[in-house]
């Protein structure tokens, strides 16, 4: 297994930070994060980086960079806020399954906007009664000529409300038979006729925003179906893999800056004459905290490893993505006691990542799902 970055991937880790520390500057991540607005100085930062066409084929406008490349980034991204990392990771996901599974027409149509910037696009499966259990989904489409018609409601539509955004949502097609046989997806204009989108007062990762949508007779071409009839479930599984992977990097990104954060402030607030980190009980903490952060990416990486050698990583990205999230959570609430006072403060970032943390342990597969999945690649049958 080699851990090493080329000449090109080091540049590009390099480039990124770079431009974040331009852009997302803590003043502006801490507006953000206040005021629940979008990044659009930052996306389009991505934009003009050619970021957003990193994972794509030179043929549609992009770079073709490899699943290495997209664990640095979300990594890098995720440095500055794991929300801003949400922000990216809807537009590349979404666009990447209309690489996989949309028609050429479909291609040629979306990419080039998103990839220039000029739409964004988002997912949109979760229900009130249908998360981890997409079975119970009741968001249906029925054929009326050539446009479809939803009916229905969804929930934890992160960046749904973005401007020009394109919603990919997730809907039954065919009742009677079991969702993997009737589940079907398509491309929404969130400024489509009949759909409501509703912002969601949130704890944590506030600025790309959580939407709750009422489709009512929502009417889209069939040409903004992908994948055919009934084909949703293999959009679903056709990225699923890369999708945590990524998510997994995002934690470890997120994580270290809170040890970072924790570590600065040991540094430099002094107590009984001396600086708190030079006090073994404080000192250990943080020694624990970057051996958990370690611990999480090495996970991650020996995962990103197997995908780039063409290897199944089921497992090993499940384990990375369970164990980046909890280490998330762990180094966040850890990093709040050793700033006591200042991490519960509002102007300081460590709050932020306490609260930002805990939606890593449920959102792109939660941890008891990850757990299930471990086990059962154990030959462990879970009920």
């Amino acid at each position: 297994m080699d851990f090493d970055f080329t000449d090109e991937q080091n540049m590009l880790r390099d480039a990124v930070r770079k431009m974040m520390d331009r852009v997302a500057t803590p003043d502006y991540v801490r507006r953000l994060d206040r005021e629940q607005a979008y990044p659009t100085e930052l996306y389009q930062a991505w934009v003009d980086m050619g970021l957003i066409g990193l994972p794509f084929p030179e043929a549609y406008g992009g770079s073709g960079g490899s699943v290495i490349d997209m664990v640095i980034l979300a990594e890098e991204l995720s440095r500055k806020s794991a929300d801003f990392y949400m922000a990216y990771a809807g537009s590349i996901f979404c666009g990447l399954n209309v690489l996989r599974k949309g028609s050429e027409a479909q291609k040629q149509l979306w990419l080039p906007r998103l990839l220039q910037g000029d739409i964004r696009m988002s997912i949109s499966m979760s229900e009130p009664d249908a998360g981890s259990d997409v079975g119970a989904m009741r968001t249906t489409a029925r054929r009326d000529g050539d446009d479809w018609i939803i009916n229905g409601q969804k929930v934890w539509a992160t960046g749904a409300g973005a401007k020009d955004n394109i919603i990919n949502v997730y809907v039954k097609t065919d009742t009677t038979v079991n969702y993997r046989q009737g589940m079907s997806l398509f491309l929404v204009d969130n400024k489509t006729p009949g759909l409501e989108i509703r912002k969601l007062d949130m704890l944590g990762r506030r600025c790309v925003g959580t939407y709750e949508l009422f489709f009512n007779d929502v009417r889209v071409p069939a040409t903004q179906l992908v994948g055919g009839e009934n084909k949703g479930w293999e959009c679903v599984l056709s990225g699923l893999q890369i999708e945590r992977l990524c998510s997994a990097a995002g934690n470890c990104g997120a994580a270290q800056a809170a040890v970072d954060l924790a570590l600065d402030y040991a540094r430099e607030r002094k107590q009984f004459g001396r600086p708190i980190g030079t006090f073994q009980a404080i000192a250990h903490m943080l020694a624990d905290m970057q051996t958990e952060v370690d611990a999480a990416r090495a996970l991650t990486w020996r995962a990103a490893w197997m995908v780039a050698t063409g290897r199944d990583a089921l497992r090993e990205i499940s384990m990375a993505k369970l164990y980046s999230s909890e280490t998330y959570v762990k180094v966040a609430n850890q990093g709040m006691q050793i700033l006591g006072g200042y991490g519960y403060n509002m102007e300081f970032d460590m709050q932020r990542h306490y609260r930002d943390s805990r939606s890593a342990t449920v959102a792109a597969g939660s941890s008891q799902m990850q757990r299930n999945v471990i086990a059962g690649l154990m030959g462990l049958k879970v009920q």
